[in-house]
């Protein structure tokens, strides 16, 4: 059974000023979701499910779905800010999403096979799909989950900070850990994380998740559980977000799943600031123009 992309399309663009799940980078109007879709047909994947705020799932779908039709099936996941909330904790009081965890939570309905998770605004790479279908299609333990990583270095950005999930690799190449850190950047040559305005520097071949992680469906009921202890804690903190991190990290430390970790040789970039566009497009533009892609994607 071929694996399903998630991917996750309810951010609200908040530092980039706009809607970049459909802004347009490639050299024919391509948005990044365009690439990620066609490297994930062609890596193996057999369906896609779009997680969006429920305003923006009219829009997505004109943009996308004849682009789609009769080449993979295709689907869309609401994140709502109630969905999956206890609902004896009543109405909650925030406009921002909960987060990636809670994204990928929210498609559990739309999830049956083994299935990956990536950023609607991060550009991954042919070699990154192809090898994360390998691995959920052929990989039969419950229990093994795998994620991308890529090294600090190549996924700065030179127009302000970045969040990033740092992590740590064992001796058997699975994850001991990852910690999300929200202001990541470069100064003169060297890259640090500001946290509590303490600074900490990073090697800059540290291993870094960019938001590809590959999980079996045995994650979901798990996924459940510590959302619904989050929202209990954080029900009155209108910016806590459940991240993809915090289950991965709850998984390992209580010995219910490991994490492998493949290292991308892809190239990697993303759009996080309206100053990154044009680097992303000189940067589409350059694949089209060797080969990498076609003329047209469709």
């Amino acid at each position: 059974m071929k694996p399903t992309l998630l991917i996750l399309a309810a951010g609200m663009g908040s530092r980039y000023g706009g809607i970049k799940q459909l802004d347009q980078f490639g050299p024919n109007g391509e948005t990044i979701i365009d690439y990620s879709l066609f490297d994930a047909i062609r890596g193996g994947f057999g369906k896609v499910v779009f997680i969006v705020r429920d305003e923006i799932r009219d829009e997505m779908e004109a943009v996308f779905a004849p682009r789609l039709r009769g080449k993979i099936a295709y689907d869309f996941a609401i994140q709502g800010i109630q969905s999956y909330v206890p609902a004896e904790l009543g109405p909650v009081e925030r406009t921002k999403p909960w987060g990636t965890g809670h994204a990928m939570l929210c498609a559990w309905e739309q999830t049956s096979t083994p299935f990956a998770v990536i950023n609607a605004d991060d550009f991954y790479g042919r070699e990154a799909f192809a090898t994360m279908a390998e691995f959920l299609q052929n990989d039969t333990d419950d229990n093994q989950h795998a994620m991308i990583g890529y090294e600090l270095k190549r996924t700065l950005s030179e127009n302000g900070t970045v969040s990033r999930g740092v992590c740590v690799v064992n001796s058997n190449g699975n994850l001991s850990s990852v910690v999300e850190r929200t202001k990541i950047y470069q100064d003169l040559g060297r890259i640090y994380f500001e946290e509590d305005d303490i600074l900490t520097e990073l090697p800059a071949d540290t291993p870094v998740s960019m938001n590809f992680w590959g999980f079996k469906p045995s994650v979901f009921p798990l996924t459940k559980q510590l959302f619904e202890a989050y929202a209990t804690a954080n029900l009155t903190t209108p910016k806590a977000e459940f991240y993809i991190p915090y289950i991965v990290t709850n998984m390992i430390f209580n010995d219910l799943g490991q994490c492998r970790v493949f290292t991308s040789q892809s190239d990697w970039f993303g759009v996080t600031y309206p100053e990154d566009k044009p680097t992303v497009q000189a940067a589409l533009s350059e694949l089209h123009s060797s080969g990498k892609y076609p003329p047209t994607l469709w």
